[in-house]
């Protein structure tokens, strides 16, 4: 093999390899069709041929959404899309409207350069549904409780601590949620419910904790804070900071709905 063709064989793969690398980069393979291609679609596929194939994503979407990771839009047209690529935003408008209105849900992009989604529901935890229904949803809502009262984030030697008390160890197996480290800091951030980030210039390294974009859109702060105040038997309004987040993330929620 010449020279050149060595060069040009080894690119190929170099760029084979990023394709496949790209999984939370930018979404490359997908173009946007020219107003005459999508003219030229919608005049190929009949509504109930859209319709159809839009059924077949909401199949899709909810299967993939039972681990909760998030969808991409690449998977989508591979999968599913398929030769309808050029009416893609046609069946995706199709797909909204279907969880909204017949499963009561919402598929959110978050993140609009890999163009992926995840669908959400309003977790609002009542006294009537006790959390330990479902223990893992159970220790999220103590996680993101604690992050919450603490301003927003929190180290992990406090999250430790705190979850040590309540007799769930961070380095030992639980009967209930099984392996919780790997259950908050792996499985919780591929979920989007939590954010874990090492804190800049610590030696040896320090990590603390957020709420992810899924939490943010999907947990209710002001049930959190109701919650913290029943059981302190305290007024949830004491906690002015929070309070007022919580209230104003409440409001914004029933504006857009």
């Amino acid at each position: 093999m010449s020279q050149r063709r060595k060069v040009a064989a080894s690119q190929g793969k170099r760029r084979s390899q990023a394709a496949l690398e790209n999984d939370g980069g930018e979404d490359v393979s997908f173009t946007q069709p020219t107003s005459s291609q999508l003219q030229r679609a919608r005049d190929n596929f009949t509504s109930v041929q859209v319709d159809h194939k839009a059924a077949e994503v909401v199949q899709f979407i909810l299967i993939k959404d039972q681990k909760k990771i998030p969808i991409r839009r690449t998977d989508i047209a591979k999968h599913i899309v398929k030769e309808y690529r050029a009416v893609y935003q046609d069946i995706m408008v199709r797909v909204g409207l279907i969880f909204e209105r017949v499963f009561g849900m919402e598929l959110v992009e978050i993140d609009t350069k890999s163009h992926t989604y995840i669908l959400i529901n309003k977790l609002e935890p009542t006294t009537e549904e006790p959390l330990s229904l479902n223990p893992k949803i159970g220790l999220l809502f103590v996680v993101l409780s604690v992050i919450f009262m603490k301003g927003g984030v929190i180290k992990e030697a406090v999250l430790k601590n705190t979850l040590k008390k309540l007799r769930v160890d961070f380095e030992e197996r639980h009967d209930e949620f099984g392996d919780v480290k790997k259950l908050i800091t792996e499985e919780f951030l591929r979920q989007k419910y939590l954010e874990y980030t090492r804190v800049p210039h610590t030696d040896p390294p320090e990590f603390e904790f957020r709420w992810g974009i899924r939490a943010e859109k999907e947990v209710s702060k002001l049930k959190i804070i109701e919650l913290v105040g029943q059981l302190h038997n305290q007024d949830p309004q004491i906690w002015t900071q929070q309070y007022r987040e919580a209230t104003s993330q409440s409001s914004q929620s029933s504006q857009r709905s």
